[in-house]
């Protein structure tokens, strides 16, 4: 009789990621180490990384450090290539301290933490229109930082300016301020109220420049947000920038947002809640 073939046992793989170059770990159901290597952080070496992995058995599942950032792309590979995927968190002070600090060591910490269900996040996809909204965030954020920064640079070189320059400006406001500055014509810098002039003409346009970007990705998110959540936006005092930042905290895995059921003491608080006009044990 023709022997049957040994079943192939599952492997779990654990990945630290970085810019250029993802280390994976590949451990067995006992917890035993079957290999470690690096890969390029490409498409081929994502090939490449899922293709060694299969070699020890059945990728059962793939721990991914840095989901969001450097492990992206791998991420977004794996789950179109049918396995399932786990964020896993890198590790923390203590426990580097105590095991050390290298990028086989971090792969193997994350494929142990996948396999003893310590990892059992679900990244989110980081595609449609919530990683659209998100993207936009980072920019509308930087843009309305450096429109901050402009204005407190405008103040500070006008509280320094000549007082024939300085007079004539204080105690406006910043949006009138700029307006003026923005049109100031320094002429030949040959005097310090001409350099000055130069100054606040360049940070009061930057200024208007920062602005323009704020109105059109303003405008842009609004679309967008008032698409995928239309509810939300009708909501008393929910605008666009709350609702956008709720949607981008829950992302576009609907398991990541499940509620969570309340925790024995907060049930419990609820229940000993004294009805409305029940005398107090004083009274």
């Amino acid at each position: 009789m023709e022997s049957m073939p040994a079943p192939i046992s599952p492997v779990t793989v654990g990945v630290d990621t970085h810019l250029e170059t993802h280390v994976a770990a590949v451990i067995d159901q006992a917890g035993r180490l079957c290999g470690t290597q690096g890969f390029p952080a490409s498409t081929r070496g994502y090939v490449a990384l899922v293709t060694w992995a299969e070699r020890f058995g059945a990728v059962e599942r793939i721990g991914i450090q840095g989901t969001g950032t450097y492990g992206a792309g791998l991420t977004r590979f794996v789950r179109a290539y049918g396995l399932q995927v786990l964020e896993v968190n890198r590790p923390d002070r203590s426990t580097r301290r105590r095991q050390g600090k290298s990028d086989p060591i971090d792969a193997q910490a994350a494929a142990r933490a996948t396999l003893a269900g310590v990892a059992a996040t679900t990244p989110k996809t980081r595609e449609g229109q919530v990683e659209m909204i998100r993207v936009l965030r980072v920019a509308r954020r930087g843009a309305l930082k450096a429109r901050v920064a402009a204005a407190e640079q405008l103040h500070g070189v006008l509280y320094s300016a000549p007082d024939e320059l300085r007079q004539p400006l204080l105690g406006l406001k910043t949006k009138t301020l700029v307006g003026l500055c923005a049109a100031l014509r320094p002429g030949s810098l040959t005097s310090t109220t001409a350099a000055t002039k130069t100054s606040l003409r360049t940070l009061a346009r930057r200024w208007q420049q920062l602005q323009t970007e704020l109105t059109q990705l303003d405008t842009q998110l609004q679309t967008l947000v008032a698409a995928v959540a239309p509810t939300l936006v009708a909501l008393p005092r929910v605008g666009v920038d709350t609702a956008g930042q709720l949607l981008v905290t829950a992302g576009d895995n609907p398991s990541g947002s499940a509620p969570r059921p309340p925790s024995p003491i907060c049930a419990g608080c609820h229940r000993s809640r004294r009805p409305q006009g029940a005398p107090t044990a004083t009274g």
